[in-house]
C-alpha cells in the first residue's frame, strides 16, 4: 500500500547558511521520502536559480512560494511578527493555518518563529503555552526526549504538567515507546528538593494515571535511560542542552588532538577510525535535530540556526513523521482526556 502524499513548508531563508543548506536538504528529501511535496518558501529568484543549477527546477515534488522577505537571526520577535508578514517563515506558517501543507520547517530566529507560529497557528484547546522538544541520543539505545528546550522561560506546575502529557504523546506516536517513563528534572531525587512549582508539579503527575511518572532525575541522568521523557521549564532545558553539545563537541575535539601527537597514536586512530565515525554520529547533535513546537494547531519543527544539510534534513525527517502520526490530533485528544479525569 503506498503512503499517502504530504506535503510540507520549508523556510529556505532562515538561519545562519540559508540556501546553502536548505536547498540540497530539500533535494535530498526528495529521494528519502518519494510521497512528499515540498514547498519552497523564499526569494523565487534566488530559489529559481539555485534549483536550476541543480538541476532540480521542475521537479514534480518541488514548487517555490515567493516572499520578499526574510527574518533576520537578530530580529527581535515583536518586531518580526509586525514587520515581516511577507518574510519566507511567515509565508511558511501561513500555509499550515490555511491547510495547504502539513507541516513547516524553519532554521530561522527562535523567538521570531515561536511568536509567529504562537499568532498564526494558536494554541490547542487546554493549552497555556507552547514548548520545544527535541529528541537526545541515551546510553541505552532508545531516544530521550526533552521539554522545554527554550519557548516558554517562566513555568507554573499546571504548565509543566500539560509539557509532561505532550511530551508523553510524542514519545509514544513518533518512537512508540509504551507507556514512557517521564521524569522531572531536579537538582536531586529527593522529595524535599525543587522548587514548588517542581514539588506541586510533581504531584499533579503523581496522581494522573494516565502519565507512567517515575519521580525526580538529576543532569547527569539526562543520557542514562532512566527517563524515556524529561520535563524542565525552557530556561533550564535550553542551558542543558546547549552544554550538553559542548561537552559532546570538546571530548570529540580532544581525542581527535590527542591521536595526532604520536605515529604510533596516528596508527591506532587509522585503526579505530570506523569506530569513531560512528561514535561521532551518535553525539553529533545534527543528528538529533529537529526541536518540535508542540502544543499548537499545526505542525512546527525548528532546525539549528547553523544548521548544515544533514541538521535540516533531520528536521525535514522529523516532520514527516509529525505529520503521519498526526501528533497535533494525538495531544488534543490525550490532553481532553486528563483534563476529564482531573475534573
Amino acid at each position: 500500500m503506498q503512503p499517502l502524499r504530504l506535503k510540507i513548508a520549508l523556510d529556505m531563508m532562515g538561519g545562519d547558511h540559508g540556501p546553502q543548506s536548505t536547498i540540497p536538504a530539500a533535494i535530498e528529501a526528495l529521494c528519502e521520502f518519494p510521497h512528499v511535496d515540498l514547498v519552497l518558501c523564499g526569494d523565487s529568484e534566488i530559489l529559481t536559480y539555485e534549483l536550476e543549477q541543480a538541476g532540480y527546477l521542475n521537479h514534480p515534488q518541488l514548487s517555490v512560494q515567493h516572499a520578499s522577505q526574510t527574518v533576520l537571526m537578530t530580529d527581535k520577535p515583536s518586531v518580526a511578527l509586525r514587520n515581516k508578514r511577507q518574510s519566507s517563515m511567515r509565508v511558511a506558517l501561513d500555509l499550515v493555518e490555511q491547510n495547504k501543507v502539513a507541516a513547516c520547517v524553519s532554521a530561522g530566529n527562535t523567538g521570531a518563529l515561536i511568536a509567529m507560529a504562537h499568532f498564526v497557528l494558536k494554541m490547542l484547546n487546554g493549552v497555556e503555552r507552547p514548548a520545544l522538544i527535541s529528541s537526545l541520543p541515551s546510553t541505552v539505545g532508545s531516544p530521550v526526549f526533552m521539554l522545554d528546550l527554550g519557548a516558554t522561560v517562566n513555568c507554573d506546575s499546571d504548565t509543566l504538567f500539560q509539557f509532561a502529557v505532550m511530551g508523553a504523546v510524542m514519545a509514544e506516536e513518533v518512537e512508540g515507546i509504551s507507556r514512557p517513563k517521564v521524569a522531572l528534572l531536579n537538582m536531586g531525587e529527593e522529595e524535599i528538593k525543587g522548587s514548588d512549582q517542581i514539588k506541586r508539579t510533581s504531584l499533579l503527575l503523581s496522581e494522573c494515571a494516565d502519565i507512567n511518572y517515575i519521580g525526580y532525575i538529576e543532569g547527569n541522568d539526562i543520557f542514562s535511560g532512566k527517563a524515556d521523557v524529561i520535563v524542565c521549564d525552557g530556561f533550564v532545558g535550553n542551558v542543558a542542552l546547549k552544554t550538553c553539545e559542548g561537552v559532546a563537541k570538546l571530548i570529540l575535539k580532544r581525542l581527535e588532538t590527542a591521536l595526532k601527537n604520536s605515529m604510533s597514536a596516528q596508527l591506532f586512530g587509522w585503526l579505530i577510525k570506523p569506530f569513531l565515525k560512528s561514535m561521532s554520529l551518535g553525539v553529533n547533535p545534527d543528528q538529533y535535530n529537529g526541536a518540535s513546537l508542540i502544543g499548537l494547531r499545526g505542525i512546527v519543527v525548528k532546525s539549528h540556526g547553523n544548521a548544515t544539510k544533514e541538521a535540516f534534513l533531520s528536521a525535514i525527517r522529523q516532520a514527516v513523521r509529525e505529520v503521519e502520526r498526526q501528533v497535533p490530533v494525538k495531544i488534543k485528544d490525550r490532553l481532553e482526556h486528563v483534563l476529564i479525569d482531573k475534573a
